[in-house]
């Protein structure tokens, strides 16, 4: 999840649904997406979704990288519009970076097959992540707070729907996530709320199943 004036990640968003909130403005393109697919930009930019926002000595200590590498990379995911500066942190001595919202057409950027197969590997290894950060909470869940537990969802639920009713539900769901996220951006929290809060992530995935004969091979 990006910082709270930026949307978070959406790679499959399609045109038609651009002004819906959270869909971030930022498209991704051919020349972006590669530059992206690098094992150590794309680590680096999911930990700084993790923590909102890092140094490079912080994310190199995590990622048991040098320095050296993660200051060159943040500069090149700065280029490419992917990470900017957090102002809001630091105290001038080291720059703290955060990310920025993108989408992936994959309509368009999968038409050539050299840029399907670098398009499959980012979507694939965001899957990845996703199934990491599920797996790594479904291991502590026993150990945590009742109320956390209590105040988290995980459930998969499965429908036939026209286009129509697809779309309205999409959008209705996002802008339940926008009117909360904006909530957060203005509540003024006091320090005692601040001490009891946390990074929470949601994952939303709403699309058609793709059985027999339409499943595509990559």
């Amino acid at each position: 999840m990006a910082d709270d004036k930026t949307p978070a990640p959406d790679a499959t968003a399609p045109d038609s649904l651009v002004r819906t909130p959270l869909r971030a403005e930022r498209s991704m393109d051919v020349q972006t997406m590669k530059a992206f697919a690098h094992p150590l930009r794309m680590a680096m930019y999911s930990r700084l979704t993790d923590v909102g926002s890092a140094t490079a000595t912080a994310l190199a200590q995590h990622l048991q990288e040098s320095t050296g590498q993660t200051s060159y990379h943040l500069r090149q995911l700065e280029k490419l519009g992917l990470v900017e500066e957090d102002t809001s942190r630091g105290s001038g001595r080291e720059r703290w970076w955060k990310p920025l919202g993108y989408r992936m057409h994959v309509e368009e950027l999968g038409q050539d097959a050299a840029n399907l197969r670098v398009m499959t590997s980012v979507l694939h290894e965001g899957l990845r992540r996703r199934m990491e950060a599920i797996s790594a909470y479904l291991d502590v869940a026993p150990r945590e707070p009742r109320e956390w537990v209590d105040a988290s969802v995980d459930t998969t639920t499965t429908m036939t729907m026209t286009l129509e009713q697809t779309r309205a539900l999409s959008e209705e769901l996002m802008e339940v996530i926008a009117r909360h996220r904006e909530a957060l951006g203005s509540s003024g929290n006091s320090p005692a709320e601040e001490a009891e809060s946390r990074r929470v992530r949601l994952y939303l995935s709403l699309f058609p199943l793709v059985e027999g004969e339409d499943a595509a091979t990559p």
